[in-house]
């Protein structure tokens, strides 16, 4: 996985990476210690005593009491300031524009933990690829050649490979497919390693899962999906904000969250006047 820093982080040089290189690359540089340590502190303390079973576990994840070791935040942008930064970082936008289009959205944002002992995943591409296992659901003839999604995990906790850092195969983005056991996934994996505060870019349809986590520390990440305008996103994000957090939107979180694309809209307008005072 090639790397970067914050003033290194050049777009066309990353997107063919995303595109036609790996899959993935990492950048350094964009948070403080201290943003990673209050983004941190603020998901430990919604997550200790919160499990949610998770998609895409191993076998062995099913076993009773192993599912409380993967743990999920959602609704980050109500819970500290400091993930509105992180999901809209000035490097992190200039990037996604020119990969997703000028008007792209985030479809959600969420902290995931694991814990010592915690799961890995199956292999699987993201939202809203997420199903393609099933591809008669999907348009005859859709590929990956344009992008409808980007990946962003903000490092709060040293992803080792002890640790169970998300593994991928390079290059497999390149032709979108569900990973089936003959692509021999854990034989060609590479890992997504990093210190805190490294961010890990990836384009969703790269084959990809976490690991399990054998070290005697959490392993923890805020996930940040990006999506084009025009694709339905998988987190509600403006009907879990209060109404202060949208009046006060940046331009570029009035962006991220949907707030400047109008679609789906009532067009009949004796119905669009029927409908008023029930926002």
């Amino acid at each position: 996985m090639k790397r970067f820093t914050a003033q290194t982080a050049d777009p066309d040089t990353i997107i063919e990476e995303l595109l036609n290189g790996d899959g993935a690359v990492a950048i350094s540089g964009l948070f403080s210690p201290e943003e990673i340590a209050e983004a941190r502190a603020i998901v430990m303390a919604h997550s200790e005593n919160e499990g949610e079973k998770v998609t895409h576990f191993q076998g062995a994840a099913a076993e009773e009491g192993k599912i409380n070791l993967q743990r999920r935040v959602w609704n980050l942008l109500a819970k500290g300031e400091v993930f509105s930064r992180m999901a809209a970082h000035p490097v992190l936008m200039d990037i996604l524009r020119t990969f997703l289009g000028t008007e792209f959205i985030m479809g959600s944002i969420a902290a995931n933990r694991i814990l010592p002992g915690g799961p890995g995943q199956e292999p699987h591409v993201d939202y809203p690829y997420w199903d393609f296992h099933k591809p008669e659901t999907h348009p005859i003839g859709f590929n990956g050649s344009f992008p409808m999604n980007a990946q962003v995990s903000v490092i709060l906790d040293p992803f080792t490979a002890e640790s169970g850092a998300t593994a991928y195969v390079p290059g497999s983005q390149k032709e979108l497919r569900y990973p089936t056991a003959e692509d021999r996934f854990y034989e060609r994996c590479e890992q997504m390693l990093g210190e805190p505060g490294d961010v890990a870019l990836f384009y969703g349809v790269t084959w990809h899962c976490a690991m399990p986590n054998r070290a005697d520390h959490d392993r923890s990440a805020i996930l940040i999906q990006y999506l084009p305008k025009w694709v339905k996103p998988m987190e509600d994000m403006p009907a879990s904000l209060p109404q202060t957090f949208l009046d006060a939107a940046s331009p570029d979180m009035r962006q991220l969250l949907g707030l400047n694309y109008p679609y789906p809209e009532v067009l009949d307008a004796a119905r669009a006047g029927n409908t008023e005072g029930r926002a």
